[in-house]
């Protein structure tokens, strides 16, 4: 095992999860403004290399700086009068991320994130169905961040590239945090280095063997283009239009140092 994390209340959350079958999203905060990502920002920057390969250990050794941020988040819920679409859409991003990383070092799941499913709970199938985190008192999984808050509020394809589930097939985890003023940037420089990774595609003019979150999420690539023209804006082979498209084995273990 790799981490010894104390699980308080833990078994209190997954049984609420049991119960609560329906996403309800948590209400903004009328008075809330947008947060410092920087305590999340110096994490990764110590956590996590240039691979994207994570110190899960130093996290959990870390846990009260890991906490203190996840804290600000829980604690402050974008509210769209007063935060621009960027600086909601890089605040979930970022706690997706996070609180994945929590996730991680409470379960301690060493063969990986699939591992993770302690008890038989109905409506609990995997990791991403546990109702652990807590926004404006509501409780949420990371489904109902990347379903709910996200790809139902955003037409951003690139979150794909952004959105990390502690796997190696994964987009890499950047190690800085996601924040309005840079995120374009930052969504662009993770979309050209996840497609033009040989690790997670393999391109070719006339064949291509692409990660399966491609085959998962077809129709976020393909509103306005096929999916050889969208992949086009950032591979450095041009891919032909009648290319063959097959998708590879997805590596689902840890993407641990």
């Amino acid at each position: 095992m790799l981490f010894r994390t104390p699980i308080i209340g833990w078994s209190i959350i997954l049984l609420s999860a049991g119960f609560s079958a329906c996403f309800d999203r948590p209400d903004p905060d009328p008075g809330s403004h947008p947060i410092s990502h920087q305590v999340w920002d110096s994490l990764l920057k110590t956590y996590v290399d240039d691979a994207g390969m994570v110190d899960y250990e130093g996290f959990a050794r870390d846990s009260v700086n890991l906490n203190r941020y996840l804290d600000l988040l829980s604690q402050h819920a974008p509210n769209p009068r007063n935060w621009t679409n960027k600086e909601i859409l890089a605040y979930w991003i970022n706690a997706y991320n996070a609180f994945t990383i929590q996730l991680i070092i409470r379960f301690d799941p060493y063969y990986g994130i699939k591992k993770i499913l302690p008890f038989n709970i109905p409506f609990v199938y995997s990791a991403w169905d546990i109702r652990f985190i807590r926004i404006n008192g509501q409780l949420m999984d990371l489904n109902d961040i990347e379903h709910g808050m996200i790809r139902s509020h955003f037409n951003e394809p690139r979150i794909h590239f952004a959105l990390v589930c502690a796997a190696m097939s994964c987009p890499k985890l950047r190690n800085e945090a996601y924040t309005a003023t840079k995120l374009d940037h930052q969504l662009e420089d993770q979309a050209r280095d996840f497609i033009n990774d040989p690790a997670k595609n393999q391109i070719g003019a006339m064949a291509v063997n692409l990660s399966k979150i491609f085959g998962w999420y077809e129709g976020d690539f393909t509103h306005d283009l096929s999916l050889p023209g969208y992949l086009n804006q950032y591979s450095r082979i041009k891919i032909e239009s009648t290319a063959m498209i097959g998708y590879l084995e997805y590596d689902w273990r840890l993407n641990g140092q």
